[in-house]
């Protein structure tokens, strides 16, 4: 079965296409609004939608031919509709329920965040559940407990800012440039120094906060410190905070098996303090290949997949619309 995935739930405006049978990704093209954004230090929702409406045919069009397929060869569209930016996910979303429509072909309507969940797995050949699942990225930081590909309980959540996010706004004090995340974490990477102990948000359970630590640097970057100093500091103090949350979630479930995913699991220092945590713990921590870290196609088509199966091949009503935000534990 050929399936298309696409997302448009933030910045990036990606296509894939998955083939259900074999488990092969044959495409996952992902266009990125870096340049158009960058002057902001942020992403603007207006220009993104706008973006997304120049981007979504061609990139359409090139997962296609990369895939070697033909519309006609269509079996299944899963899209995103929750959560994101609105202006931007309606952009893919009417896109695709358009396509599923004028083919008369089932789609789905996929959840953002379950799709970051399950982006570790996509080239695995069997999800073992129960498992805890920890997503960091631009605009979610949250930790489930997922049973089946739509049961999750959520035990904490940031109660402010996601840590993409405040790693982008720490990099906009800095001067450094836009996206934060990567420039912080080539710093990091190249920094011989001494770190700054910066203050570890103290939020009851499993839950975390960002906006104490960016008052934090905001008090360094007054004071003059090096800048090169604040951003491996940190990215040191964040990554350490969120494996901390991490252990004390293990510690509390007594879980053993981990799902890792986001923008933010690309982090070089994070994902090295999860090789530590598998090895010292003997927990089993799953994280998506580099190409699934950011917002893809792939995750939607391969959890659209899924649920189109377990629920013996019924697609979603056209009538459906898309949400800014509906809550992962919301999710039928």
């Amino acid at each position: 079965m050929k399936v298309i995935g696409i997302d448009t739930s933030c910045d990036d405006t990606s296509v894939a296409v998955y083939n259900g049978t074999t488990g092969e990704i044959l495409s996952n093209i992902i266009s990125s609004q870096y340049s158009a954004h960058k002057p902001y230090g942020g992403v603007v929702p207006e220009i993104a939608a706008r973006e997304h409406l120049n981007n979504m045919e061609p990139v359409f069009n090139k997962a296609l031919r990369d895939a070697n397929i033909t519309v006609e060869e269509i079996e299944l569209v899963c899209v995103t509709n929750t959560p994101g930016l609105l202006p931007a996910i309606l952009v893919g979303f009417t896109f695709g329920k358009g396509l599923a429509f004028a083919k008369y072909i089932p789609f789905k309507a996929i959840h953002h965040i379950e799709a970051h969940i399950f982006s570790p797995f996509i080239k695995e050949k069997e999800i073992k559940f129960p498992f805890i699942s920890l997503v960091v990225s631009g605009g979610h930081t949250i930790l489930t407990i997922t049973r089946n590909f739509t049961n999750h309980t959520i035990i904490g959540k940031t109660v402010d800012d996601a840590i993409g996010e405040a790693f982008d706004k720490v990099a906009k004090m800095l001067e450094l440039g836009y996206p934060g995340g990567p420039i912080i974490d080539e710093i990091f990477r190249s920094y011989k120094g001494e770190y700054i102990e910066l203050p570890k948000p103290q939020v009851k359970g499993v839950s975390m906060s960002f906006s104490g630590l960016k008052t934090a640097v905001r008090r360094l970057v007054e004071k003059g410190y090096p800048k090169e100093q604040i951003a491996a500091s940190f990215q040191k103090t964040a990554i350490d905070y969120v494996v901390g949350k991490l252990k004390k979630a293990i510690n509390e479930t007594g879980m053993k098996r981990i799902s890792v995913s986001g923008g933010v699991s690309a982090n070089s220092y994070l994902r090295e303090k999860l090789n530590e945590l598998q090895k010292n713990r003997k927990v089993e921590i799953l994280v998506p290949e580099m190409e699934f870290t950011s917002d893809n196609g792939a995750m939607v088509a391969f959890l659209g997949y899924k649920i189109f199966k377990m629920d013996e091949e019924i697609g979603d009503p056209f009538t459906l619309n898309a949400y800014s935000s509906v809550p992962i534990d919301g999710v039928v």
